[in-house]
């Protein structure tokens, strides 16, 4: 993980429990002696992220509906870090409106904030940074204003936009005028429900569940339809984002977004190399699981 990321220990999980004692429930000593949780019971994760958020990010209450993806925090904040080091040589030099520099006053924009709203919540508290998330799932637009509202911290840093065009990306949610110092995204993975289906059970597999129903029903960290697939994929997802980035260029400084699956790359360099525009990938693994992160800008 990102040297700067708090996650890097092992998790305090007495701390935590006084944090928020619901999750005390789920934990246990393994056979090492260790505490820890089941990583494939998606109530257990949702205690421990609630912890973790109030515990280390200072936040009063956080819920996602059920089904909604429920995000392991250690990742997302790496994302985060990350997006903090590519902003931190630019911006430095760079100047708002107010004649403050902007490396103190960044704005950035969620594509697909989700129920769980994180990646704002994780901006705003880390760094204090301003945020929008935007999204096209009415339901999850209005937890994630749930989640803000919360805290109240976060209620005068993060604001919470509806996406009502699904064929957009930034049209609709980007104003006109309005400048951010970058974007985000961590696109559907899949490009069906059966693909989709597919990763749920190899992923409660690697988390040793035995339990046959859970794999079919559940997924430890969920998700609905509009998080976990999307015709065409990741890779088609990206490079219409690409595509409708150029629109945008003035407007935002860097584009970015993850991309779980390695044997994309070639298609979304294709993609970027096409339209003659900067591009950096900076990579990242947590534990085992490797993914990386595709930055663009235009002069």
């Amino acid at each position: 993980m990102h040297p700067n990321n708090l996650h890097n220990n092992p998790y305090d999980f007495s701390a935590l429990e006084k944090a928020h004692p619901s999750l005390a429930e789920f934990t246990f000593q393994n056979e090492f002696g260790t505490n820890t949780i089941d990583f494939a019971s998606r109530d257990a994760v949702f205690h421990l992220n609630k912890a973790l958020l109030k515990f280390h990010y200072n936040i009063t209450d956080w819920s996602i509906p059920p089904h909604y993806l429920c995000p392991p925090i250690p990742g997302r904040a790496d994302y985060i870090h990350h997006i903090a080091d590519l902003l931190k040589d630019y911006a430095k030099n760079e100047v708002s409106s107010d004649g403050k520099s902007k490396v103190n006053s960044i704005k950035g924009l969620d594509i697909g904030v989700g129920a769980n709203c994180i990646y704002p919540i994780l901006g705003a508290q880390i760094h204090n940074w301003s945020m929008v998330g935007a999204d096209i799932n009415e339901k999850a637009v209005l937890s994630a204003r749930s989640n803000v509202a919360a805290t109240p911290v976060l209620k005068e840093k993060v604001e919470i936009r509806q996406q009502y065009e699904n064929a957009h990306l930034f049209k609709g949610v980007i104003a006109e005028k309005e400048y951010f110092d970058f974007t985000m995204c961590n696109p559907p993975f899949h490009t069906s429900p059966e693909e989709a289906t597919k990763g749920t059970l190899r992923k409660m597999r690697n988390l040793e569940s035995n339990d046959d129903t859970k794999k079919v029903i559940t997924l430890n960290f969920g998700g609905q339809a509009n998080e976990l697939w999307c015709n065409g994929g990741e890779a088609l997802f990206i490079k219409r984002m690409i595509k409708q980035s150029v629109e945008f260029q003035t407007q935002v400084g860097w584009f970015t977004t993850l991309v779980s699956k390695k044997e994309h790359l070639a298609k979304i360099y294709k993609q970027l190399d096409k339209l003659k525009v900067n591009h950096t990938t900076i990579n990242m693994s947590q534990g085992n699981k490797k993914s990386r992160i595709i930055a663009w800008r235009f002069s």
